[in-house]
């Protein structure tokens, strides 16, 4: 359908908008995108006669208002001071959302929404993702331009006079990965664990009904811009069987899909855009999408790497990556670039929790599954050849014939990872980093970069390791892991605890004014409201189901080793499970933690359940297979 309209470029005139949306009568509803601390972005339909005719108040915020107390803006907007405008942003792209589902029935064509995004303010102040993000781009690239001018010659930029930077570009990019099923699809997960050890899936052909759907998104992607690098299987699935009709059944496998990088809250816009499109492009095609960062224990989650980079521009109006050294294969990176991925592993701890604030997140968070565990980088082993270790935080991607392809991916992110709030706390720790760096020669930053564990540096923490060219899974233990990069939190009030523990850090990321006390406290408080209650209401009950379900099988011919098998396994249901007058259950001790507000015995309760629950079902697993 080349006739339909797909993007209003960013910055576009209101004269220019309203001829575009006159010509285009199929797109029939406006709808303000505004992204809460949750990372859960805003739907209405607004009729287009009424943005038409009021656009002004749509630009200004008087159009259109939310009750923010039905958004995850806890503790500010509350219910009897809930009112939040809405006022559009132009800077951005807008984007058109299509409903193939429904068609117009002058045009033929499907109808439309042009999606708007916009800004949440709360008497006075915006209180959004988006603005945490913006305001924060715009305080660090003041900062660092007066750090540039004040250092024009900078170690590793000896190609530049920083003294005549004009401006700084941040970019960023997301790569989006998710498990496609055929509705009520059933499968062991042995299978599949097996089938990812065997290494069977990653870049195999798709086929069939998935790769119809997967064909359909990346090129309505295209349609929008976005310049999509690849789409292609991951490590997790099975292969698909097809049924008497040749109708592909039991399909579970999981799909990656890249894009190109872009300025960095456009790049957080885009991520929106792809989700939707996969998601309602797959189930047009009869497939149900997961972006759950683990939506089955024990196979591969799914992740989110977000690539972060920065760029001067000239007063001649050339680029220059501000992370490439002037030689490629003499440095790794500029003193600039030491000091961006300093500033993000020293300060990580308070980064971590807008990474990882779900029971759901911290569960992909695993050895074993290609997913970081701990605070520690990868350079490679020399300048000429780049690192490619997948087992590290945060890694330093190089083209050695390309400068400009310089960045720093973090691999911890995922899906449903709020990229605003992420991508403004790494530049706010970027910024941190660079303050210390741009005095340094990157011979000096290197040594301190690769500092061990109790070496005393200027910037870097004494007790820490901050960079490994090993395989961290394999060549360390759990123990030395956490000696040396420090030990990864087990659950969601560990990781948002880090909030409170490092007000140092914390100082760093609030430094833009962006990450108010008032933003960080609503963005905890909805966390572990979601952590309380998902336990409560979903985890609990699940793995009460698990015990339920771990029954004594009855047999003619029963052992010694299944009668021993039995009684560990009862033992362990009763433990987690059976209450009495004097004793109660694990899972109800962790109920009632939860519900008197003392979230660090729930944490640790949380953490023995987990343990548990696995025991369990593995005793129940030998039992069952050594029954006749």
């Amino acid at each position: 359908m080349e006739e339909l309209l797909y993007v209003i470029p960013a910055n576009s005139k209101k004269e220019d908008i309203v001829a575009m949306l006159t010509a285009h009568p199929e797109i029939k509803f406006v709808s303000l995108v505004g992204i809460d601390l949750a990372g859960n972005d805003t739907d209405e339909k607004i009729p287009m006669r009424v943005f038409l005719k009021d656009m002004e108040d749509f630009y200004s915020g008087r159009a259109v208002q939310t009750d923010g107390s039905s958004v995850v803006l806890s503790g500010i907007a509350t219910l009897n001071n809930a009112k939040v405008d809405m006022p559009i942003d132009p800077s951005t792209n807008w984007y058109i959302d299509y409903n193939f589902e429904n068609f117009d029935e002058k045009t033929g064509l499907p109808i439309g929404t042009l999606r708007i995004p916009a800004f949440l303010i709360h008497n006075g102040k915006r209180v959004d993702s988006r603005a945490v993000l913006a305001d924060t781009l715009d305080f660090v690239k003041k900062e660092l331009l007066a750090i540039m001018h004040k250092n024009p010659k900078i170690s590793g930029l000896e190609h530049i006079d920083c003294s005549k930077i004009k401006d700084i570009s941040f970019t960023a990019a997301t790569e989006l990965e998710f498990w496609v099923k055929t509705p009520i699809s059933h499968v062991h997960i042995d299978e599949m664990f097996a089938s990812q050890v065997m290494q069977e899936q990653y870049w195999q052909r798709t086929h069939g009904v998935v790769r119809t759907a997967l064909e359909q998104s990346i090129e309505r992607l295209e349609k929008y811009g976005l310049k999509v690098e690849m789409g292609h299987k991951e490590v997790g699935g099975i292969k698909a069987h097809l049924d008497n009709s040749g109708n592909m059944t039991s399909v579970c496998e999981q799909i990656e899909v890249d894009w190109r990088f872009d300025e960095a809250l456009q790049a957080a816009d885009n991520e929106l855009l792809v989700r939707t499109i996969v998601k309602q492009t797959f189930r047009l095609n009869g497939l149900e999408v997961s972006f759950k960062a683990k939506p089955m224990i024990g196979v591969a989650g799914n992740g989110e790497h977000t690539h972060i980079g920065l760029a001067a521009i000239m007063e001649d109006g050339s680029f220059c990556n501000l992370f490439a050294p002037t030689e490629m294969t003499k440095d790794y990176m500029s003193a600039v670039g030491y000091g961006a991925i300093m500033g993000l592993l020293k300060n990580y701890e308070v980064i971590n929790p807008f990474v990882s604030a779900t029971n759901d997140s911290l569960n992909r968070l695993k050895p074993g599954f290609e997913a970081p565990v701990c605070i520690v980088t990868s350079l490679g082993h020399s300048p000429e050849v780049p690192s490619r270790n997948r087992s590290i935080l945060a890694g330093l991607v190089r083209d050695v014939s390309n400068p400009m392809a310089t960045r720093f991916e973090l691999r911890a992110c995922n899906p449903y990872t709020n990229t605003y709030l992420v991508v403004a706390a790494i530049y706010s720790a970027v910024l941190d980093g660079v303050r210390y760096s741009v005095s340094k020669t990157t011979a000096e930053l290197l040594a301190e970069l690769s500092k061990e564990a109790g070496e005393e540096t200027d910037y870097l923490e004494t007790d820490r390791a901050y960079r490994s060219e090993k395989d961290v899974f394999e060549d360390y233990t759990a123990d030395e892991r956490n000696h040396l990069f420090g030990a990864p939190p087990a659950t969601v009030w560990e990781n948002l605890s880090a909030l409170d523990k490092h007000l140092e850090k914390r100082k760093t990321v609030t430094a833009a004014g962006a990450f108010t006390d008032q933003i960080i406290e609503a963005f905890k408080d909805g966390a572990l409201t979601r952590w309380k209650m998902e336990l409560i209401a979903r985890i609990i009950p699940e793995n009460r189901e698990i015990v339920r379900a771990a029954n004594e099988v009855k047999s003619n011919f029963v052992t010694d080793q299944d009668a021993y098998n039995w009684n560990k396994i009862n033992e362990l249901r009763c433990y987690l499970a059976k209450d009495s007058i004097d004793e109660k259950s694990l899972f109800t001790l962790l109920i009632n933690a939860l519900n008197e507000g003392d979230y660090e015995t729930a944490s640790s309760l949380q953490v023995e359940m987990y343990d548990k629950i696995e025991e369990l079902k593995a005793l129940y697993d030998v039992y069952v297979k050594n029954i006749i």
